[in-house]
């Protein structure tokens, strides 16, 4: 995933933010849709430690704009490395301000590996992470011998084959609600570690192996533990029917390793009949 932004210089009024205007209290929430590459960034989430993550980046270009700071609320949280194609954020703007003002200020002052791809005016119940039904991910294993080196930030280079066909037989055991504390990278989880996946689609085409995940949500490295654990048993490591038995111990310790972030991407957000 290669992001292109063609920065436009604009010289125009409406971007002179008035001092007047301060005064005025009424806000609009809009929701946008988000891609960016991940490489260098620690992670969505905002962080004390450090300037360089998405939240923090969104945020500082809107409060630029709006003159106060503004929060941005993610869908959910993204860990270092990890890329997106659909994430979802929502956040509330003086009313002055139109939509199409904010979409050109966004896009013209990110930096070139984050970029606004929609916008649109959302009620003011509309929250981007409650609201949201559910995220579908994309994991994206290049199992050549040759490395692809084009794609080598968007993808998981592992030059073993790998049996698709236990691979799907081992997904199938996580399909619907479980306790999935053993897929969970923070071993002192204190809130619920049960989540619903509703889908796992694992394609081979080539020499690349897609991975596709569609949940209700999603625990912290819960996607990259459990395509560890796949490429596990795709490589004869493990057996398909022991993912059974992983998920019944809640044990972090027996699942697979953690697969790297970089061969993964958040691909959409759904809201299913959420008005936005």
């Amino acid at each position: 995933m290669i992001l292109y932004k063609i920065k436009v210089t604009i010289h125009n009024p409406i971007f002179q933010i008035k001092k007047d205007n301060f005064m005025n209290t009424e806000t609009q929430n809009y929701k946008i849709i988000v891609a960016y590459d991940g490489t260098r960034y620690k992670g969505w989430q905002v962080q004390k430690s450090t300037d360089d993550t998405i939240q923090g980046k969104l945020q500082h270009v809107l409060s630029t704009l709006a003159g106060k700071p503004v929060e941005v609320i993610g869908s959910g949280r993204t860990d270092a490395g990890v890329h997106a194609v659909g994430q979802v954020a929502s956040f509330h703007m003086p009313k002055h301000f139109s939509k199409d003002e904010i979409f050109i200020w966004l896009n013209e002052h990110l930096p070139a590996d984050i970029a606004v791809t929609d916008i649109s005016n959302v009620p003011d119940r509309f929250h981007a992470r409650y609201n949201a039904v559910s995220k579908t991910y994309v994991y994206t294993i290049h199992t050549g011998i040759v490395s692809d080196v084009f794609r080598r930030k968007y993808v998981y280079d592992y030059d073993k084959p790998l049996d698709t066909d236990r691979m799907k037989k081992a997904a199938a055991y996580l399909l619907g609600e479980h306790d999935f504390k053993a897929f969970c990278g923070n071993r002192h989880m204190k809130k619920s570690t049960v989540r619903t996946i509703f889908s796992i689609d694992i394609e081979k085409t080539g020499a690349d192996i897609v991975i596709s995940y569609t949940g209700d949500g999603f625990l912290q490295n819960m996607i990259r533990i459990i395509t560890g654990t796949l490429i596990e048993v795709g490589d004869g490591r493990k057996n398909p029917d022991a993912v059974m038995e992983i998920l019944a111990s809640k044990d972090r310790a027996q699942a697979g390793y953690t697969a790297p972030a970089c061969g993964l991407r958040l691909e959409r957000v759904d809201y299913g009949k959420v008005v936005c």
